[in-house]
C-alpha cells in the first residue's frame, strides 16, 4: 500500500507537468473532435431511429402509450436520447482509454524512466503492435462484459456500480501492460502482472470509479440531453485527465515494481541437498 500511495501523489504531480499536459491534447483532439462530427450528423437520426425501435416493441410500446396516458409526454420524449446516451458513454470511455494507452503512454513511461529511473534497462519485451493487440482483446472483453450485464443495469445501485468496475478491470489490464512493454522482458512482465495482480487491480478500479465522474454531467437531466452531442463531445477531456493520470500511476509503480524485482536476490535452486565430503 505504501508504493501505491507514494506513485499516487507521484502521478499527481506529474500531471501537471507541461509534456504530459502536451501529450493529453492529442486523444482529446482525435475523440472530441471524431465524436463532435458524429453527433453532429447522426444524432438525429439516431434518437429518432431509436425511438422508432422502441415504439415496434410491445413491451416498450405500452409502456410509452401508459406514460402518455399518464400525462409524462416530457420523459417519453426523452426515453430515446437518453438510452442512446447510455450506450454511448461506455463506449466513450472504452476509446478515451484506448487513445491515452496507445498516445500517451510510451511518453509518460519514458518521461518517469528518465527522471526516476535513468538507470533502469529496456529490454523491449513487447513490440507496439504487440501492445495495440493486447489493448484490442482486452477492450473485446470489456465490450462482452458490457453487454452481458446490460440487462442489470435497470437496477438503480448495479448501473452505478458496475461499469466502473468493468472499466476499472479494463484500466489495469491495459496501462500495467504499457507501462511495462518497453523496460520488462515477457517473463518480468508476467512475474510482475502475477505477483502485484491486486494492487494492480485496486489502482485500475480507482481509475474506473474516477471515470465515473463525468457521469455527473448528465444531472441536469433533460436539458442535458439536449445538448448531449457537445457534452458527449466535452466529456472527453474529463475522460483523458482521469486516464492520463492513470497513465502517470501506472507507470510509476510498475517501473519501481520492476526495478525492486531485478534487485531481488535470484530464487534458490531445488533439488537435493548435496553434503559435502569429508
Amino acid at each position: 500500500m505504501r508504493e501505491v500511495l507514494d506513485a499516487l501523489w507521484r502521478a499527481a504531480g506529474y500531471c501537471l507537468h507541461p509534456r504530459v499536459l502536451l501529450w493529453s491534447l492529442l486523444p482529446v483532439l482525435i475523440g472530441g473532435g471524431v465524436l463532435g462530427l458524429l453527433g453532429w450528423y447522426w444524432w438525429e437520426d439516431t434518437v429518432a431511429a431509436t425511438r422508432a425501435l422502441l415504439e415496434r416493441f410491445e413491451l416498450t410500446g405500452a409502456l410509452l402509450d401508459w406514460l402518455a396516458a399518464q400525462g409524462a409526454n416530457q420523459l417519453r420524449a426523452v426515453l430515446a436520447p437518453l438510452l442512446v446516451v447510455a450506450l454511448a458513454v461506455p463506449l466513450v470511455v472504452v476509446a478515451v482509454l484506448l487513445l491515452v494507452g496507445l498516445s500517451m503512454m510510451p511518453a509518460v513511461v519514458t518521461l518517469v524512466q528518465r527522471r526516476r529511473f535513468p538507470q533502469l534497462e529496456q529490454r523491449r519485451g513487447a513490440s507496439a503492435l504487440q501492445s495495440a493487440g493486447w489493448s484490442l482483446a482486452c477492450t473485446l472483453g470489456a465490450l462482452l462484459a458490457l453487454a452481458a450485464s446490460l440487462p442489470l443495469w435497470f437496477i438503480p445501485p448495479l448501473a452505478l456500480v458496475l461499469p466502473p468496475l468493468i472499466w476499472g478491470w479494463l484500466a489495469y489490464r491495459v496501462l500495467a501492460f504499457d507501462a511495462l512493454a518497453a523496460h520488462a522482458s515477457p517473463e518480468e512482465r508476467r512475474v510482475v502482472m502475477r505477483t502485484r495482480r491486486w494492487p494492480l487491480l485496486a489502482m485500475g478500479l480507482a481509475c474506473g470509479l474516477l471515470g465515473a465522474l463525468p457521469s455527473l454531467l448528465w444531472a441536469a437531466g433533460a436539458v442535458a440531453l439536449v445538448f448531449a452531442p457537445v457534452l458527449l463531445a466535452a466529456s472527453v477531456w474529463l475522460y483523458t485527465v482521469v486516464f492520463a493520470f492513470g497513465a502517470c500511476w501506472f507507470a510509476h509503480y510498475c517501473l519501481n515494481a520492476l526495478g525492486q524485482l531485478r534487485l531481488a536476490p535470484p530464487p534458490a535452486a531445488s533439488g537435493p541437498r548435496i553434503e559435502p565430503t569429508p
